[in-house]
């Protein structure tokens, strides 16, 4: 490749990141970033990333992951959706004698990062496979943004469980002595009332826009080789 032409592939990878880094701040700092299902509201931030993982690589995932903790952070210290729990996602933040700490800092960005990690993993995984048919083809994006999404879920909700149990029955005046026990009880709702659908969208966005921008970008990319 020319050196004119590795120019204008970096312009255009750097362009599309920037477009997805402006449509991640618009989710976490906007109304947008909300999506209500019936009684289900649904957080819309991690879509960029898996879009940003699955159209521009791993690395770049995860990146956009590490500026969507940031954001969270930032977030969870200045303007927090739920002042009492903002200390889980916030070292700066504390309520009495209850204090967020280093761990804080990890549940706000480490998930957000892992789900361009893990979403580009598994879309690079499954696409070196040889499947049959383009329909089953279709599963790489299906598959790879919905485990991007869950693994935000489950890594946020189990350092939670692992590091904050205590601290989060004590805000929310449950029974300390069964900690662990109410704090998985919740997990598992939460799971299934926001991280299910989450993941959903997330994998819808990846097969409905990933998929089509992929083809058209492939097909820009060939046109300029000719």
């Amino acid at each position: 490749m020319s050196e004119s032409k590795s120019n204008k592939v970096n312009v255009l990878l750097l362009t599309q990141f920037a477009v997805l880094l402006a449509i991640e701040i618009i989710f976490c700092f906007t109304p947008l970033g909300s999506l209500p299902i019936g009684p289900i509201v649904a957080t819309l931030a991690g879509v960029p990333v898996v879009m940003c993982a699955v159209l521009l690589g791993t690395k770049a995932g995860a990146l956009l992951g590490l500026m969507a903790g940031i954001f969270s952070l930032f977030i969870w210290t200045f303007m927090p959706p739920q002042p009492p729990l903002a200390f889980l996602y916030s070292p700066f933040y504390s309520l009495g004698e209850i204090n967020g700490n280093f761990w804080s800092l990890v549940i706000s960005i480490f998930p957000r990062v892992m789900i361009g990690v893990t979403a580009g993993f598994f879309f690079n995984l499954l696409n070196k496979i040889n499947l049959p048919t383009k329909k089953i083809r279709f599963a790489s994006y299906i598959i790879s943004g919905a485990l991007g999404s869950l693994a935000n879920t489950f890594f946020t909700l189990g350092l939670i469980y692992f590091v904050f149990a205590e601290d989060f029955v004590r805000v929310t005046g449950g029974d300390i002595t069964h900690a662990k026990t109410i704090v998985l009880g919740v997990i598992g709702g939460l799971v299934l009332s926001n991280g299910v659908p989450e993941a959903i969208i997330c994998a819808v966005a990846a097969l409905f826009i990933c998929q089509p921008l992929r083809l058209i970008l492939k097909k820009d990319a060939a046109n300029r080789t000719t």
